[in-house]
């Protein structure tokens, strides 16, 4: 038998695992809902009439700022999503259960993997559910061909996995779930300092290169595009290498310290 099918075995118990504790425990899932969906709500609805005219320049078109916030939303909510992932694994390291899965006959990288693909289904899943509600509130993709949606999706899952990786990695090297809860907390911030609500153009000229040069900002861009028909640009392959490039890193960082001898 080759060492894959053990690993494929062991990685699918794992993940059924973390599945299983999402479903038990779903309060951690509604709170990284809440937020996305009440900024939704909250800009769609009071400040809707008002970002639209300033976004066009002209009268006043929610339905124009709800195709633009969108988007932002979604990887808002992919965002959120590893924080989540930080503060379980963390839970895991300080209870002693990775201590027992160390004396087991398991493929060692199963932990891992099995956290992140649960995260990521999570998150997708989190975006279905948000995505839903943008559909209800008027949210339109009418010119988006069946490729341009699941090229859609498949960004949003590439940076899914990308700031798993990350969240896992704040996991294993905070000290408690409070630590990696506060330590995580930069990959909410994010996308609140990108293009999801206002254009970068809109900015104070000191601050667009901080919201220009981070992760959320082409990747809002190319999922825009995708969806709307807007401009791309370099915002594609920007996302793409950001990604992979966070991806690798916390992928070699987890790794390294979950492979650590305890103290």
């Amino acid at each position: 038998m080759s060492s894959l099918s053990p690993a494929v075995r062991d990685s699918a118990t794992m993940l059924r695992r973390n599945l299983l504790h999402a479903r038990r425990y779903p309060s951690l899932t509604l709170n990284i809902l809440l937020m996305p969906i009440v900024l939704l709500l909250l800009f769609v609805y009071i400040f809707g009439d008002v970002m639209s005219a300033g976004i066009g320049g002209g009268g006043a078109d929610r339905s124009q700022y709800i195709a633009y916030l969108v988007p932002g939303i979604l990887l808002m909510t992919i965002g959120a999503t590893p924080a989540g992932t930080a503060v379980s694994v963390s839970m895991d390291m300080t209870e002693g259960i990775i201590a027992r899965f160390r004396t087991m006959a398991i493929h060692r990288g199963s932990v891992l993997i099995g956290h992140v693909v649960g995260s990521v289904l999570q998150a997708l899943v989190s975006v279905l559910l948000v995505g839903a509600i943008a559909v209800a509130v008027g949210f339109r993709s009418t010119d988006a061909t069946v490729l341009e949606w699941l090229a859609a999706f498949g960004l949003l899952a590439l940076v899914s996995t990308a700031f798993t990786w990350i969240g896992v990695g704040i996991g294993l090297a905070s000290p408690n779930a409070e630590a990696a809860s506060n330590h995580a907390l930069p990959m909410v911030v994010f996308p609140f300092i990108s293009s999801a609500f206002v254009p970068v153009e809109a900015m104070p000229g000191w601050f667009q290169p901080i919201a220009e040069y981070q992760p959320f900002t082409p990747a809002i861009e190319t999922l825009r595009g995708l969806l709307l028909g807007s401009e791309i640009g370099n915002n594609g392959w920007l996302a793409v290498v950001w990604c992979l490039g966070l991806a690798t890193l916390g992928y070699l960082w987890s790794t390294s310290l979950f492979n650590r001898d305890p103290s």
